[in-house]
Parts: structure tokens; C-alpha cells; sequence
């Protein structure tokens, strides 16, 4: 009762800042599936090669063969099978969307002498462009692969699960210092010392970036799996997401760590970057819920985390966040880029779920608005990467780094949370 009753004034507070839950959820579901949807299927499924094609320009049209890359590739088949779990779409479509891309990833990039997957492919599979391993890459298959078996149910799906996450384990976790060491050879040895990896570092580096996805991933893997050992590194990411990498003097979290999490705070690493922080906020909360932990007492963390974001990243002139700025200081790099609009509608929400305070919703509309108005095709579909300051649109919609992901992902758990509150 006292739920209900919580949601109720939840939803009356909402209705009086001026979008209301139900008409929010009507436009959110309208932009996923007239907008979104519209774009990635089914013209971006390489029915010649596999897996799918990811080099549109910025009116979306199709700019010809490019590589394929494990990030991106493992975002499309999680975004086919989320849409067929929750419900959006023609579920057959979906899963058959899903499985096109499960395909290539199994036959074209999983490494079947080492293990593990290859970063990057040429397009069509059979050439080796990046072989090595980083963890970056394999979270987002373990994300694909978990959430492709709930979707269809099958069996060997959630087996090549299992064992992409037992090879994790064995060539890649830190039982020292918690997390997981990142890159590696195509063999899992290690790499030069002083090589750089393909998130822009040496091999001593633990990323706050790959360990949210990580996180990600392990929490749709115990969903999937319910392997006791799941869910201990599960508990182990919330921790490292929600401490180790949290720089408490200015409630902003770093990105760039050694080995026992120490922090790296020059040059990149002395940034705050406001997407990912925010979409920490939500995927903690999510991760917590799947652990079986309670969330009330991360309810201080949460807000002064989105408090800094809000403080050095907000534009409260035309709403939305922008991207990155130095740890303490105003952001210096102030275009608006898709997916930090993308994180922070549905850390607004999660927000606005557990206070119940009205500013979270009153974000969460602004950015809407501003999405609605500057960000989203609304004549050819998708969204623009970013915009510069005064609001003006560029960029590809689709590469090796845009896929239906983020916004994708954004409506599907922003709408569970607008429903939840009608």
C-alpha cells in the first residue's frame, strides 16, 4: 500500500511540472519505435556478410562496407533481443534480428583457438583487423549473449555464456586488488608494457568505463545464469563502481586507475565525464536490485553524484548535459552528445523514482524536450551524435561507435519506469 501510495504522489508531482507520466511514455514509446527502430531495422542487417551494417552518414544513408566491431556488433544483437524481451517490436522480428547478429559474432569474431572475441573485423568477417583482447569488447558480448538467452530461451546461447564468462574469469580477473585486467594479446598473454591499448592506454590501467559495462554485463549474466559465482563478481563491480573509482572530494568518479585502483589524475584522467556518472547512477541501482541488495542506503551517492553532473555539466538554458569537463572546474568540452542525453533521461528517472523530488523529473523533461527538439531525426529517424552549443546537429548516425544502443536502451528502461509510476 504504502508503495502504491508513493507512486501515486510520485505521478500527481510529475503532472505538476508539466509533462505528465502518461504523455511521456506515449512520446518515449513513439521515438523508439517510429524513430529508432525505424532506422536500425531491417535495412541495417547485412543479410550478404552477417552481422550488421554500421556506416550511415549523418542523413542515414548507407556509405558502403566498413569494418565490424565487437562493440558495436554486441550492442545490436542486445538491442534486437531486449526489444523481443520487453515486448516492443514483432517479437519473431526481433529474434530473428537478434540471432542474424548472435551468428556473426559466434562464426566471424569469437576466437575459436584462444577464446574470447576479436575487437574488430573487416565486413565481411573473414579478415582480422584487431585481434587482440580487451575487456571493454567482451563485456559488451557477455551483455549480448546473456540478454539474447532470456530473449529466445535457448540453451547453447546461455552456454556460450557461461563460457565466455569461466575464460574471463580464468585469463582476466584480479583476485588481489578486485576487477579485472583489461588487455591482452590475441593468446591472453600479456601485452608490450608500453603498448596502447584499444581504449587508449597501457596495460596497467583498470577503466571506470569498462568496469560500468562490466557491471552491465555481469548483472543481465546473473539474470541469465544464476551462477553463485556471478553473482560474488557481480557484488564485487558494484563495489568497485560505487567506491573505488568515486573521488569523494568532489563526488565525481575518475576514469583512469592502476592496478589496485589507485587513481590516475593527470591529463584524461583528472575529467569528469557526465554521461558516464549518470549512467552509473542507474545501472548501480539496477545491479543492486538483481543482487538482491537494498538500495535506500545508496541513496546520498546517487544524489551527489548527480548533484556534480548537474552542477559542471547542466546547460540550464537549453537543457541537457554536456560532455566532459576537469574534476572540480566547469565542463570544458560542451557539445551535447547523444548518449549522455541518452544516460541522463533514465538516471532522472531512477532519480525521481527513489526521492520522489520533483527537480529529477523536471531534468529528465528538459532533456527530453531538448532531444525531442535537437537531437532526434524526426524526417529520416535516429539520432544525431551530437550537437554544438547553440543547439546545431552532426555527425554519422551510424559507425564503429553509434549503434541502437544507448538511446535504444534509454527507452526501453525509461519506459518500465514511467509505466511504473501511472
Amino acid at each position: 500500500m504504502r508503495a502504491a501510495a508513493a507512486l501515486c504522489l510520485f505521478a500527481a508531482a510529475a503532472a505538476a511540472q508539466g509533462l505528465k507520466p502518461a504523455e511521456a511514455a506515449a512520446r518515449m514509446e513513439r521515438m523508439l519505435m517510429d524513430n529508432i527502430l525505424r532506422f536500425w531495422h531491417p535495412h541495417t542487417l547485412d543479410t550478404e556478410h552477417g552481422g550488421y551494417r554500421l556506416n550511415h552518414d549523418e542523413r542515414g544513408v548507407w556509405k558502403g562496407d566498413a569494418p565490424k566491431a565487437l562493440v558495436t556488433q554486441a550492442r545490436m544483437v542486445w538491442f534486437f533481443a531486449r526489444m523481443a524481451r520487453a515486448g516492443y517490436g514483432d517479437r519473431k522480428q526481433m529474434l530473428e534480428a537478434a540471432g542474424h547478429g548472435y551468428r556473426f559474432l559466434m562464426e566471424r569474431m569469437w576466437d575459436a583457438r584462444h577464446g574470447g572475441f576479436f575487437w574488430r573485423v573487416d565486413a565481411t568477417g573473414t579478415r582480422k583487423l584487431a585481434p587482440k583482447k580487451h575487456l571493454y569488447g567482451q563485456a559488451f558480448a557477455l551483455y549480448a549473449l546473456s540478454e539474447y538467452a532470456m530473449a529466445s530461451g535457448r540453451k547453447d546461447v546461455l552456454e556460450a555464456a557461461v563460457r565466455l564468462f569461466g575464460l574471463l574469469e580464468a585469463k582476466a580477473h584480479d583476485p588481489r586488488h578486485g576487477g579485472y585486467f583489461e588487455y591482452f594479446n590475441e593468446d591472453w598473454t600479456p601485452p608490450p608494457a608500453d603498448e596502447r591499448g584499444y581504449m587508449g592506454v597501457t596495460r596497467d590501467f583498470k577503466l571506470m568505463n569498462t568496469h560500468l559495462h562490466l557491471m552491465e554485463a555481469m548483472t543481465a549474466f546473473w539474470r541469465a545464469s544464476a551462477l553463485p559465482l556471478a553473482r560474488e563478481r557481480l557484488v564485487e563491480l558494484i563495489t568497485i563502481e560505487g567506491s573505488a573509482v568515486v573521488r569523494h572530494a568532489y563526488g565525481a568518479c575518475s576514469d583512469r586507475h592502476r592496478a589496485d585502483w589507485t587513481p590516475v589524475l593527470d591529463g584524461p584522467g583528472g575529467r569528469a565525464s557526465y554521461g558516464h556518472d549518470l549512467e552509473n547512477i542507474w545501472l548501480l541501482e539496477d545491479a543492486l536490485r538483481a543482487a538482491g541488495l537494498p538500495v535506500a542506503p545508496w541513496t546520498g551517492f546517487f544524489r551527489n553524484n548527480f548533484e556534480y553532473s548537474m552542477k559542471y555539466g547542466w546547460d540550464d538554458r537549453q537543457g541537457g548535459f554536456q560532455d566532459w569537463g576537469p574534476l572540480g572546474k566547469p565542463a570544458e568540452s560542451r557539445v551535447k552528445v547523444w548518449w549522455v542525453q541518452a544516460e541522463a533521461l533514465v538516471s532522472a528517472l531512477a532519480m525521481y523514482r527513489l526521492t520522489g523530488e520533483p527537480r529529477y523529473w523536471n531534468v529528465f523533461e528538459r532533456t527530453w524536450r531538448f532531444i525531442e527538439q535537437h537531437m532526434a531525426d524526426g524526417e529520416r529517424g535516429e539520432w544525431w551524435p551530437q550537437t554544438d552549443e547553440n543547439g546545431k546537429p552532426g555527425g554519422n548516425k551510424a559507425s564503429e561507435w553509434k549503434a541502437a544502443y544507448h538511446n535504444g536502451r534509454a527507452m526501453i528502461e525509461g519506459l518500465l519506469i514511467l509505466r511504473g509510476l501511472q
